[in-house]
């Protein structure tokens, strides 16, 4: 091809070029002059990004704004909540804790002294509540994104930090509660007066604390548990005594009142322990020299609300007053502490099985000038794991 028909074929294309250009800009300036065509441009382009991203929506428009509260901010999280025998409690995102297999070394879950230990674990939502019932018969009520939270192997804070006690109250029970909606809380006095109210009548307490149960002046509370209104109760005294009867011998009462009477005392005797019964365990009974056993449920008969009872465990003076009584199962590790502060913990299949009036076996060499003075149930998470025996209690209609 010669030189002079390229350089036409360039000046062609040089010319279609000017003249695109030019009706391109006739119509951006056309768009630009005319607010529906722009419109429909942007239009276009969003449908094309929602057909190529469009995933489901994360907010929500309302007509109006209500009012946000605390607890609205808070994220709804599982937590691991710890309460020591000697009064403190933190909670841990359930996250930290891995699940182990069965016979694992576990993880610390807690820092605690000789003569403290894990006695109560649960896990429950940041938003779930903790009834925390006071010797005076008071209730305060925490949720639980209001407590602290802390290192898994940390101590935790001081219950009576969090609460704005009395002059001499002491926290006797924590309780975890999902709602308020389903079931009854029995509440048991030293003096052996029991009182049954609907759950729901402590949904609203005040921050200072609202009465649970009017307690007499030599009296104080000594436990409360939840119940689903069909349930039996034991209830435990130091001379040895318990009595087994159906919590619907216990008519459900008001904040306000008094109670009923759930065992009677001889001169000298009071409760130590209250349990609402539960399916497959024993009754381990301790005395204060260190003797103990276990004893099946069925030696306990169903009888009145108001009587003596029966012989729970044989008291005598070397054995001492019984220290307290709570259900385990064989695989419950069991924490027994003494005045001094030094503690002993035995797995419940270690002890032996026997009869109701029978003095036990020795668990622990307490020595000279000292005396057990409590007992419980190590909590299984103290091990690093997580048992359901251990969550929040399972409310009828769960």
């Amino acid at each position: 091809m010669r030189l002079q028909r390229l350089t036409g074929l360039e000046r062609e294309k040089i010319v279609a070029e000017y003249k695109h250009t030019l009706k391109e800009i006739e119509r951006l300036r056309s768009i630009l002059a005319s607010n529906t065509l722009i419109a429909g441009i942007i239009k276009g382009e969003l449908l094309q990004i929602k057909e190529k991203y469009a995933d489901e929506r994360r907010t929500e428009i309302v007509s109006d704004i209500q009012q946000i509260s605390i607890e609205d901010l808070i994220t709804e999280e599982e937590m691991v909540i710890t309460v020591s025998h000697n009064g403190y409690i933190k909670r841990n995102p359930l996250s930290e804790y891995r699940q182990q297999r069965r016979g694992g070394k576990g993880m610390t879950s807690m820092e605690t002294r000789e003569e403290d230990y894990v006695q109560q674990l649960f896990i429950g939502s940041t938003h779930n509540h903790i009834l925390f019932f006071s010797n005076f018969g008071r209730l305060y009520l925490l949720k639980i994104y209001q407590i602290p939270e802390a290192g898994r192997a940390a101590k935790g804070k001081a219950i009576v930090n969090l609460l704005q006690l009395q002059p001499g109250e002491t926290i006797a029970t924590a309780l975890p509660i999902k709602g308020f909606d389903k079931g009854y809380l029995i509440m048991f006095t030293k003096k052996g007066i029991v009182k049954k109210t609907l759950l729901r009548e402590f949904s609203n307490p005040r921050g200072k604390g609202v009465i649970a149960i009017n307690i007499d002046e030599d009296d104080e509370l000594m436990a409360v548990r939840y119940a689903d209104g069909q349930s039996d109760v034991l209830i435990g005294t130091c001379l040895g005594h318990a009595i087994r009867f159906n919590e619907e011998d216990v008519r459900s009462t008001g904040r306000s009142s008094r109670g009923v009477k759930g065992i009677r005392l001889k001169k000298g005797d009071e409760v130590v322990s209250a349990e609402v019964v539960e399916e497959k365990t024993t009754l381990l009974n301790v005395t204060q020299f260190g003797f103990g056993k276990r004893t099946n449920l069925q030696d306990y008969p169903l009888q009145g609300r108001g009587g003596q009872g029966v012989k729970s465990i044989k008291v005598t003076e070397k054995g001492g007053k019984v220290v307290g009584l709570i259900q385990v199962r064989d695989e419950d590790e069991i924490m027994v502490v003494t005045k001094s502060g030094k503690s002993i913990r035995t797995i419940a299949s270690a002890i032996s099985v026997t009869g109701r009036n029978t003095q036990g076996v020795k668990l622990m060499d307490v020595g000279k000038d000292n005396m057990i003075m409590s007992i419980g149930k190590a909590a299984e998470k103290d091990r690093g794991e997580v048992p359901a025996f251990y969550s929040l209690p399972q409310q009828e209609g769960d």
